[in-house]
């Protein structure tokens, strides 16, 4: 089974960190549908102090739509989540599902030709925000 998650470890603070992946995933056609702090859900509902992270759920329609036409039920792993974690004041570390999952979980042709696609273009998210200087 593939590994389920890509992931980079960025030498910048949370809050820059959260900025680029947000222009990043824009540069590659994503939209953020959702977004979960993390850190204050779990102060909040569990009185615990976590690190600074939040998921954020990006989607591409087209790929999304190609996605469900190839198997409707695939909808139970949309959106891409895209995880910002601090790791300390100077590190992040970004992670997104692998889309690589859904190949491994349908034998549909056309889904593997869009998990291909939306691996592609994550990793492309992650280039980007460790290539980039700042």
């Amino acid at each position: 089974m593939p590994d389920y998650s890509l992931s980079t470890k960025v030498t910048r603070p949370y809050g820059e960190t959260v900025e680029a992946v947000r222009s990043a995933l824009a540069e590659q056609g994503f939209g953020v549908l959702t977004e979960i702090d993390l850190q204050a859900t779990l102060a909040a509902k569990l009185g615990v102090d976590v690190p600074a992270q939040v998921i954020l759920g990006a989607c591409r329609p087209p790929l999304a739509y190609q996605a469900l036409q190839a198997d409707p039920s695939i909808a139970v792993m949309l959106p891409c989540n895209v995880v910002v974690r601090a790791l300390d004041e100077t590190t992040s570390v970004v992670e997104a599902f692998n889309p690589d999952l859904m190949s491994a979980l349908s034998d549909t042709p056309e889904l593997r030709l869009v998990a291909q696609d939306a691996k592609d273009r994550l990793l492309a998210v992650l280039a980007a925000v460790t290539e980039e200087k700042r």
